[in-house]
């Protein structure tokens, strides 16, 4: 079984500008890391690089280390622009984008601020996927839909990946399963329980049934917060409060890989358990620990899981 781990940063300022966030970046390639991930809010008090622009940068500063969207938010961007921005992306990197998408942000000011409205967003999104895998993979495309319209489109260059980019789907839902069932090529939820983890496998596996379609074995995974400390109660004190990845219907550590690097492998483990096989870990630190902790991780977690899945 082929496990993965890649690395998203915490809500960080980057002190230092650009060069410490391409610091961080050349540490995930020389660490180890399978890939980098960056998330998508176009609102947001705190500090949130736009992904595309971000990843085209990591694109030119890397050579190996893959990369992603966790989640892009389909229904507040114009789909043929997007397909575009990827398509430039992944080909310039020669084949080491990986875009995930989802519904977005829950603030209604979002929608408004990108002339869209909430209450459309999953059909938008259904309608975009549809649109970037033909725009990724034919020419001259017509389309005539709810919300988008284009008359013999092309885009040029195509993805390095063929036919299209594979496209992960986020989510924890009924809704999200059946979307990922019927338009996905992989599932990458976050703050999920190992128990919801393989109620969502079964019931991606149930649609896809019904839709006569498959998805790969290796193709569902999880983003977990994730914070190395000397305990799991002492990451629980150090961890941040609020912010739009916590629930309210569990505690964050139903869900969340913290304590020491022995806790965090085997809350992975828990989850490989459960049917996942790719992981995204979100450092839950302060940007001052960060390299600290992207090193520690790699070295006593990440390392050991790939050497041995390979």
């Amino acid at each position: 079984m082929n496990i993965r781990v890649g690395v998203a940063p915490g809500p960080w300022i980057w002190n230092s500008g650009g060069s410490s966030f391409f610091n961080f970046v050349s540490a995930c390639e020389d660490l180890g890391w399978d890939s980098f991930w960056l998330s998508d809010k176009i609102i947001s008090d705190r500090p949130n690089l736009e992904p595309i622009t971000a990843l085209a940068a990591v694109a030119a500063k890397t050579k190996t280390l893959m990369f992603g969207t966790s989640v892009i938010a389909l229904a507040v961007r114009n789909p043929v622009v997007l397909a575009k921005e990827l398509a430039t992306v992944d080909f310039l990197s020669g084949g080491r984008l990986l875009p995930a998408v989802g519904l977005g942000t829950e603030d209604l000011r979002e929608y408004e601020a990108a002339g869209s409205k909430k209450q459309d967003r999953g059909a938008r999104t259904d309608e975009a996927i549809v649109l970037l895998r033909r725009l990724w993979s034919e020419n001259m495309v017509t389309h005539h839909g709810r919300f988008y319209h284009l008359t013999n489109v092309t885009i040029e260059p195509k993805p390095v990946f063929k036919p299209s980019l594979p496209i992960w789907i986020g989510g924890r839902t009924e809704h999200a399963w059946n979307r990922v069932a019927r338009l996905g090529d992989g599932w990458l939820p976050s703050a999920i329980t190992p128990m919801e983890v393989t109620q969502g496998i079964n019931a991606i596996k149930t649609h896809l049934t019904s839709s006569g379609r498959e998805i790969e074995e290796d193709h569902y995974g999880v983003m977990l917060t994730c914070y190395l400390a000397n305990s799991t109660q002492d990451a629980l004190e150090k961890l941040p409060t609020g912010g739009n990845r916590m629930r309210k219907d569990i505690p964050v550590e139903a869900y969340s890989a913290l304590g020491t690097a022995e806790d965090i492998g085997q809350c992975i483990q828990e989850y490989i358990n459960a049917g996942a096989t790719k992981f995204v870990l979100r450092l839950a630190c302060p940007e001052e620990e960060s390299l600290e902790q992207l090193e520690e991780i790699a070295e006593k977690v990440v390392r050991p899981i790939h050497e041995t899945t390979r």
